[in-house]
């Protein structure tokens, strides 16, 4: 009689050993069989490394837009009005207010390349590499081509150009590939915006 106790505890020992294994093996292959969490977690992570890896950068604009203001001030007084065309009517930029004379920064780290006149006004461009380069408009430079800048150095102070006088203003310009584009996704959030309508503004 004892021996026949032994040998089905052994049996049982035996089936529900096979059991085990057969749970474990449902785990790895099939996640919501209800196997053990832990034997998923090798696979979890390498798909999470993979989804990352595969992830688009963070947009600008966000927590790490890498760009800083000009002139230290986030208001905008007239921001970006996409044109329907490249030659069509439009505001290629954003323009934040500055008094004359107010130092201008590089908005990030890159090589002037170019500091002067354009059309009546003066410029500072600053290629970031990448394609990607910002414009300020209008500046006297503090700079010239082929200087190598480090984001919020002095490259010119703000003089009457794009704006007047009667209301002074530093126009930020961005372009990738050289095709003009919104610059704001590249800024931290302005404090608030004022927007005049484009009947009023003379830039």
């Amino acid at each position: 009689m004892l021996l026949e106790v032994l040998a089905v505890l052994a049996a049982l020992a035996v089936l529900g050993s096979l059991g085990a294994l057969g749970a474990g093996t449902g785990a790895t292959t099939s996640p919501g069989a209800g196997g053990d969490p832990g034997a998923l977690a090798p696979r979890v992570a390498t798909a999470t490394a993979t989804e990352r890896a595969a992830a688009p950068s963070p947009r600008p604009g966000s927590a790490a837009a890498p760009w800083g203001w000009p002139t230290g001030s986030r208001v905008v007084e007239r921001a970006w009005e996409a044109p329907s065309s490249d030659y069509a009517a439009g505001h290629r930029g954003l323009d934040v207010p500055a008094a004359l004379g107010r130092v201008a920064s590089a908005v990030d780290d890159g090589t002037v390349a170019f500091a002067g006149a354009v059309g009546g006004r003066t410029v500072v461009t600053i290629d970031h590499g990448g394609g990607l380069v910002s414009t300020l408009d209008s500046v006297t430079p503090l700079v010239t081509a082929g200087d190598e800048v480090e984001q919020g150095d002095p490259v010119g102070t703000v003089s009457v150009g794009h704006c007047p006088a009667a209301a002074p203003c530093l126009h930020l310009g961005a372009r990738v590939d050289g095709r003009y584009v919104d610059p704001m996704p590249y800024l931290p959030p302005a404090e608030w915006p004022v927007l005049l309508p484009e009947s009023s503004w003379p830039g």
